[in-house]
C-alpha cells in the first residue's frame, strides 16, 4: 500500500522519527512505497543508505536513530542519577555549620592551566544557590559548596559539561586510576611525537647542511613529502589535546595557554603543507614535530610530579581498610565492610591489619605504626584505655577496640577534607600568577599580530616563522606552573612531617612569621594533668571535695578535667554548668552553687593566696573557699629543642598562659623563653596579639583548648596541637598530627623554602618571557629553538619546585637548628 496519502495528522520522518512538516517535498522510495522525510539532510542520508545497497537497515532496524534532543535528555538523566540521596551519602557532606549547605569534591577532566580554573570557578559561581567553588589545579579537582534547596548536584555537573569539562564525584582509587590512564595516553602521544620528530629531523638536516644546488630538486621534494607524511600523525594525534583545549577556550571566550600553542602548531603545519603542495615556500615540519614533542614532554614531567604528590594524599584517603572484624555480644567474629561500623561497636584488630576506625582499646596491648598519619616512623605502644586512630597499623598483638568514630567521622577522613580545603584555596602569589597567565595570553596574541605586521613590511618571507617563534617562545606555561607545583610539593612535605595545612595561605603567612606565642597547658606540656595534692578547708573532706570537682568537670574537654576523672561519682551530677574560659567552671550541685578555678574567680570577694608553688585550683561554695587542688603536668620532652630552633630562625618566642604568673615564669626560664606572662585570660591573650600586630609583627599562635579559639582566630597563623579540641582544629590554619613541638620550626623552615621557590619560579617565568619575546621578535630565535626554550622554561619551574621533595630542614631528634645562612642553602 502506498504511503503518499495525505492525513490530517503529521507523519513521522521515516529516517529519524521527527514530525514531517505539512507539504514537505522530501521522501524516499523503498519496496515500491514512498516514505516521507522531514528535511533535505534526512533525504540525503536515506538515499545514500539505499543507493549504497544498505536498504536492509530500514527493514531490520528495531529503533529510530538517536536525535540530538534524545542525547540531551539521556545526558540529563545521567546527571540526575547523582541527585539520588542514597548515592549522595557517599560523597556529599554537610558543611558543619548552621547554613544548611553541603559540599562535595569532584574530579574534573581537561584542566590544563590557570585559565581553566578561572573559567570553572567563574561559571559555577554564577549558578544560583552555589556558595563557593574552588579548583585544585594540581590534582584536577574542584570543591563545590551549595544550598541543596536551591541547586541540585546534577545541575553543577551539567554546567561543567556544558563548558567542556566532564566531572564526577571524586574517589581516591578512581582518581588515581584516571591519572594513570591519562599518563599512559600521554606516553603514547609522546612516543609518536618523538618518532616523528626524529624522522623529520633526519630528512631536514641534509637540507640545512647542504649548500645551494647540492641536493637535487627531486630529492628535495621527496624529503619534504616524507616530512609532511611523518608530521601529520604528530599534529593530528600527539597535538590533539592542544587543539581540543584551544577550541574549548575559544568557545567559552577564555584564552588559555593552549590557544597560542594551537595557533603555532596549526599555522606552521598548514603553511608547510601549502608549501609542499604548491612546490614553493619554506617548510617547518621539523619545528612542528619538535615543538609538539617538547611541550608534551614538559607536561608529562609535570603530570608525573603531580601524580606522585597526589599518591600521598590518595594513600591517606585510602588508609582506612575496606573490611573489619566486628565482635558480637557473644564474642563471635563477623567480617563486614568497614563503612558499616558505628560508634559503640567492638572490633578485633589482628597483627598486620589496619585499625578500621577511631576508638579506645578495651583488651590487649600492642605497638601501632602511625607514620602515615603523624610522620613519626617509630611505632607507639597502645594499651587498655588508650585511644587509637583509624588507618594506623597493628604491629605485634591482637587488640579489641571499641569504636568511637567511624567512616566519615574518623580522623583520617577529616584530614582528607581539610587537605582538600587547603588545596581549594590559593595564596596571594598563586592568585597573582593565575591572573597574570590569564591576561598574558591575550596580550601575547596582540604582540604576535604586531610583529607579523612589522615583518610583513621588512621581509615578508620571514613573517611566518618569526611570528611562530614569538607565539611559541613566550607561551606562559612556566608562569601557569610556577605556584601550583611549589604548593603541591610544599603541602606534601609538610604532611609527611606531621603538619597538616588546612588553608593554603597559611604557607605564605607562616613563612613571614616574626613571633610565635605558645600556650602552656597541652602545648608546652603534654596536657596529661594529674591531681597530686588535695587540701580541704573547713569541714569538707578530701574525697567529697574531689567528687564535687569531678562533677563540675564531667562535661569539660579541658586537660584539667582528665585529672578528676578517677573521682567521678555517677550519683553526683552538676547542673547549669558554665565554662568561663581562662577562669574556671561554675554550676549547681544538689541545689548549691559551686565554682572551681582561679582563686579570683572561685572566691571573687576575698580571693585567698595559693598555699604554695605550682598550679593550684580553688573549689568554692557560694564564694566561700572549700578546698585547694594542686595539679601537675609534664613538660614535652622536645619543648626546649623546639624553642631553641625557633630562636635560631630569628623568631621571638613568647609564653602566654592562664596559669599563675609564678608557674609561667618558672617554665619559661626552664625552657629558655625570653618573654612570659601568666594569669592571662583569653581576652588578654588576644589583646597581646593585637599589640604585636600593631607593632608590625606577624604572629603565630600555638594552642589546643576551647579557651584558645578566640586567640587562634586573631593570630596571623593559628597552629593547633595534635590533641586539640575539635573547635580549636576548625579555627586553626595548621594542625600538628604529631605530638612533637619540633615540627613547628620544621614547618616554618619548609614554608620559607616553599615561598622562596614560588618567588623564584615567578621571577624566572617573568624574566624568561621578558627576554625571550624581543629576541624572537627581531628574528634571532628560530621555531625549533623557541620550542626548546619554552619547554625548558616549564621544566625549570617544575624541577625547582620538586627540590622541595628533598628539603632537609631542622629535624627533631638532636639536629641543630639551622642558621640564617644554612636556611638559604637548604632552599
Amino acid at each position: 500500500m502506498s504511503e503518499n496519502a495525505d492525513t490530517p495528522q503529521a507523519r513521522p520522518c521515516y529516517h529519524c522519527g521527527t514530525p514531517v512538516p505539512a507539504g514537505a517535498p522530501w521522501s524516499i522510495t523503498l519496496d515500491d512505497s514512498r516514505h516521507p522525510l522531514c528535511c533535505p539532510g534526512c533525504e540525503a542520508v536515506a538515499h545514500a543508505i539505499v543507493d549504497g545497497g544498505l536498504a536492509s537497515y530500514y527493514r531490520f532496524r528495531t529503533e529510530l536513530p538517536e536525535r540530538p534532543e534524545d542525547r540531551d535528555a539521556a545526558r540529563a538523566e545521567t546527571w540526575a542519577v547523582f541527585d539520588d540521596p542514597g548515592l549522595q551519602r557517599q560523597f556529599v557532606h554537610p558543611e558543619g555549620d548552621d547554613s544548611g549547605r553541603v559540599h562535595a569534591t569532584l574530579a574534573v577532566d581537561g584542566i590544563t592551566c590557570a585559565a581553566c580554573a578561572w573559567l570553572i570557578e567563574h561559571r559555577l559561581n554564577a549558578l544560583p544557590g552555589l556558595a563557593s567553588s574552588a579548583v585544585n589545579l594540581s590534582h584536577h579537582r574542584v570543591r563545590v559548596s551549595w544550598d541543596p534547596q536551591r541547586l541540585r548536584l546534577s545541575q553543577i555537573l551539567a554546567e561543567l559539561a556544558a563548558i567542556g569539562y566532564q566531572a564526577q564525584p571524586w574517589e581516591p582509587d578512581e582518581a588515581q586510576a584516571r591519572l594513570q590512564r591519562e599518563e599512559r595516553m600521554t606516553v603514547r602521544r609522546l612516543i609518536v611525537a618523538a618518532v616523528g620528530m626524529a624522522q623529520v629531523m633526519m630528512f631536514s638536516i641534509p637540507i640545512y647542511v647542504a649548500g645551494p644546488g647540492e641536493i637535487s630538486a627531486d630529492f628535495n621534494a621527496l624529503f619534504h613529502w616524507l616530512s609532511f607524511a611523518l608530521a601529520t600523525p604528530v599534529v593530528f594525534f600527539s597535538a590533539l589535546p592542544f587543539f581540543r583545549n584551544a577550541l574549548r577556550d575559544l568557545r567559552t571566550r577564555v584564552l588559555g595557554m593552549d590557544v597560542p600553542v594551537s595557533i603555532a602548531i596549526g599555522g606552521a603545519y598548514l603553511a608547510s603543507g601549502y608549501a609542499v603542495l604548491a612546490g614553493q615556500g619554506e617548510v617547518y615540519f621539523d619545528s612542528v614535530a619538535m615543538f609538539t614533542f617538547f611541550l608534551l614532554f614538559g607536561r608529562y614531567v609535570e603530570a608525573r610530579a603531580r601524580r606522585r604528590s597526589g599518591h600521598t594524599g590518595n594513600a591517606l584517603a585510602g588508609a582506612l581498610p575496606l573490611s573489619a572484624i566486628r565482635l558480637t555480644a557473644a564474642g563471635e567474629e563477623r567480617i563486614l565492610p568497614a563503612g558499616e561500623l558505628a560508634a559503640g561497636d567492638r572490633v578485633l584488630v589482628k597483627p598486620g591489619h589496619a585499625v578500621p576506625a577511631d576508638g579506645v582499646v578495651e583488651e590487649g596491648e600492642s605497638s601501632l605504626d602511625e607514620s602515615m598519619l603523624t610522620g613519626e616512623y617509630l611505632p607507639v605502644t597502645r594499651g587498655v584505655g588508650d585511644t587509637v586512630t583509624g588507618g594506623s597499623h597493628n604491629v605485634e598483638s591482637p587488640l579489641v577496640v571499641r569504636v568511637t568514630h567511624a567512616g566519615r567521622d574518623a580522623r583520617v577522613s577529616g584530614i582528607v577534607d581539610l587537605t582538600d580545603r587547603a588545596f581549594a584555596s590559593r595564596p596571594r602569589l598563586a592568585q597573582m600568577a593565575a591572573r597574570m597567565a590569564h591576561l598574558f595570553v591575550l596580550r601575547l596574541l596582540f604582540v604576535a599580530l604586531g610583529v607579523a605586521i612589522v615583518w610583513w613590511f621588512i621581509d615578508p618571507s620571514r613573517v611566518l616563522w618569526i611570528t611562530l617563534s614569538v607565539l611559541v617562545v613566550t607561551c606562559p606555561c612556566a608562569l601557569a606552573l610556577a605556584t601550583p607545583t611549589a604548593l603541591t610539593a610544599g603541602h606534601g612535605q609538610l604532611r609527611r612531617r606531621g603538619v597538616l595545612v588546612t588553608r593554603a595561605d597559611a604557607i605564605e603567612a607562616l613563612s613571614q612569621v616574626d613571633r610565635v606565642i605558645l600556650d602552656k597547658t597541652g602545648t608546652l606540656t603534654t596536657g596529661c594533668m594529674s591531681l597530686v595534692e588535695t587540701r580541704p578547708l573547713g569541714e569538707l573532706d578530701a574525697g567529697t571535695a574531689r567528687r564535687l570537682a569531678a562533677a563540675l568537670e564531667a562535661r569539660s574537654e579541658h586537660p584539667i578535667a582528665r585529672a578528676f576523672q578517677p573521682s567521678r561519682d555517677a550519683s553526683r551530677r552538676a547542673e547549669d554548668v558554665v565554662s568561663r574560659p581562662g577562669q574556671g567552671l561554675e554550676g549547681r550541685i544538689e541545689g548549691r552553687a559551686w565554682r572551681l578555678g582561679r582563686p579570683d574567680f572561685a572566691a571573687p570577694a576575698s580571693p585567698p593566696a595559693a598555699p604554695g608553688e605550682g598550679q593550684w585550683l580553688l573549689l568554692a561554695e557560694a564564694g566561700e573557699p572549700r578546698c585547694w587542688f594542686r595539679l601537675q603536668d609534664q613538660v614535652r620532652e622536645d619543648a626546649a629543642e623546639a624553642i631553641a630552633a625557633l630562636a635560631a630562625q630569628g623568631l621571638a618566642v613568647e609564653l602566654l598562659s592562664g596559669d599563675t604568673p609564678a608557674a609561667a615564669e618558672a617554665l619559661a626560664a626552664r625552657l629558655g623563653i625570653g618573654t612570659a606572662e601568666g594569669g592571662a585570660s583569653p581576652e588578654r591573650k588576644l589583646e597581646r596579639i593585637r599589640e604585636c600586630q600593631a607593632d608590625g609583627e606577624k604572629v603565630a599562635m600555638v594552642g589546643d583548648g576551647i579557651n584558645d579559639v578566640p586567640v587562634l582566630a586573631g593570630a596571623d597563623v593559628a597552629i593547633a596541637m595534635n590533641g586539640a579540641t575539635d573547635l580549636a582544629r576548625t579555627s586553626a590554619d595548621a594542625i600538628l598530627l604529631s605530638p612533637r613541638l619540633t615540627r613547628i620550626p620544621e614547618a616554618v623552615a619548609l614554608c620559607r623554602a616553599t615561598r622562596r621557590v614560588m618567588r623564584q619560579n615567578m621571577l624566572w617565568s617573568v624574566v624568561y618571557n621578558a627576554s625571550a619575546m624581543p629576541l624572537a621578535a627581531i628574528g634571532l630565535v628560530p621555531p625549533w629553538l623557541a620550542a626548546i626554550g619554552m619547554s625548558a622554561s616549564s621544566l625549570v619551574v617544575v624541577g625547582n619546585a620538586l627540590r622541595l621533595n628533598r628539603f632537609r630542614g631542622p629535624r627533631a631528634g638532636g639536629a641543630a637548628a639551622p642558621t640564617a645562612s644554612s636556611r638559604e642553602a637548604n632552599a
